[in-house]
């Protein structure tokens, strides 16, 4: 289930990047929130919490 996890928030981290000519206004923003999401969640896997 963790890999799981993992795997689809590195997806959604790669889909947030601005790199489509749709998305190239939002900036970082949602990459961002979405690589802070992953750092917490693989603190909290190497911790033993989740």
């Amino acid at each position: 289930m963790m890999t799981i996890l993992i795997i689809v928030l590195i997806l959604a981290l790669v889909g947030g990047l601005p790199t489509w000519p749709h998305s190239r206004s939002w900036g970082y923003g949602p990459s961002g929130i979405l690589g802070v999401i992953v750092v917490i969640v693989l603190v909290l896997w190497l911790l033993g919490r989740l």
